[in-house]
């Protein structure tokens, strides 16, 4: 593909060449062949591509909005002369990040590190890296791709908060199940003995009338599971206060994680959820408000779908300025979950619920300050 300065060449040489035969000067001609000339150079130099093999890795590939990426790029002379210096062109998102590449001796390798553009909150799917290959005048370049294309989540900005309140302390004898963790105090069923099972677990009456050893086969209870659920219609927000609402979600989300308590994450918009930390913020990661979300109306439906039936679930839901009906809906759903939290964002002065934990906060920062004073005496 010709350049900006390849086109400017050639058409100099063809006013070079047309003002030499019409003024007779063989000035004029001479450097309009010498233009020409330069750029059947540059097409021979062009045709001479160099083979090189590219790796790229980008580390970490779950990152917070803002935090810096790097990516490592490993190129490789898999020709059989040595390579002409060349450059590989990243394109992320609406960003263009250029790599000099040296001249490589054969099954030389080369390494270099590089920072990619700051992200804002999303997933990326970044494309292979590009080899661009250009003659040293830049009159003509050519670019193939090489390695594979990178897929980049950047989650919403997370603030230190308290963990959500779960409607009472941990019940260390309460109900258990076959998934719940091993290892735990309450007593789930007996089993047969298993080499490394500590001997005090020994059922003894078991193990007489069936005539081989029988174990207590204790758990970690189970424990009321998080669920957070943001509003994702688009008629509760304006300005940035969405994405403040999407950065309060994935605190509340990770505030759970951290003290070790089951976690799900879920919209308006969707009748699934994701379970874990690292599945919500990748959802969260992707996150878009729509107008034909019907938000906190279709809450029931979500709830419906997603909570089994005599699950224990704490409830904490994040929206905008809603409407005062709609917000009515959740005191009614009080009664069946140990807790529920409501945050709206973008409205600092909201009206209590009753039995329901309301904040509001013009922004996540601020939220995170109302959030932790609530809890701390």
């Amino acid at each position: 593909m010709i350049t900006r300065t390849g086109v400017t060449v050639a058409g100099s040489a063809v006013i070079l060449l047309l003002a030499g035969a019409w003024a007779d000067s063989p000035e004029f001609v001479i450097l309009g062949f010498a233009c020409v000339m330069a750029l059947l150079v540059a097409l021979t130099w062009l045709l001479v591509r160099p083979r090189l093999s590219v790796v790229r890795e980008i580390d970490p590939v779950r990152v917070e909005e803002g935090a810096v990426v790097h990516a490592m790029l490993t190129v490789t002379n898999i020709g059989r002369r040595r390579s002409t210096p060349s450059v590989a062109v990243e394109t992320v998102d609406d960003s263009r990040v250029t790599v000099p590449l040296p001249s490589l001796a054969v099954s030389e390798n080369f390494e270099t590190v590089y920072t990619l553009p700051a992200f804002r909150r999303g997933r990326y799917v970044i494309p292979p890296v590009t080899l661009d290959h250009a003659d040293p005048l830049r009159l003509f370049h050519s670019g193939r791709t090489g390695g594979r294309e990178s897929v980049l989540s950047v989650y919403p900005r997370v603030h230190h908060i308290d963990p959500l309140p779960l409607g009472g302390p941990r019940d260390v004898e309460g109900p258990t199940s076959a998934n719940s963790s091993h290892d735990g105090v309450a007593f789930h069923s007996l089993r047969a003995y298993q080499p490394g099972d500590d001997w005090r677990r020994i059922h003894w009456r078991s193990t007489a009338r069936t005539g081989e050893l029988m174990v207590r086969h204790n758990v970690v209870p189970n424990e009321p599971r998080h669920l957070v659920i943001l509003d994702t219609s688009a008629k509760p927000y304006s300005g940035s206060s969405f994405e403040e609402a999407v950065r309060v979600a994935a605190s509340l989300c990770v505030a759970a994680e951290r003290v070790g308590y089951p976690v799900a994450c879920g919209t308006t918009a969707d009748l699934e959820v994701a379970d874990g930390e690292a599945a919500a913020l990748d959802l969260l990661s992707g996150v878009q408000c729509s107008a034909v979300d019907r938000g906190l109306p279709s809450l029931n439906d979500v709830l419906r779908e997603v909570v089994s039936t005599g699950e224990r679930v704490a409830l904490s839901v994040v929206t905008g300025q809603a409407d005062h009906d709609q917000l009515m809906e959740l005191a009614v759903l009080r009664m069946q979950f140990p807790a529920v939290t409501l945050v709206h964002i973008g409205q600092a002065d909201v009206g209590a619920l009753p039995g329901v934990v309301t904040i509001g906060a013009g922004t996540s920062a601020e939220f995170e300050a109302r959030w932790n004073q609530l809890g701390r005496p």
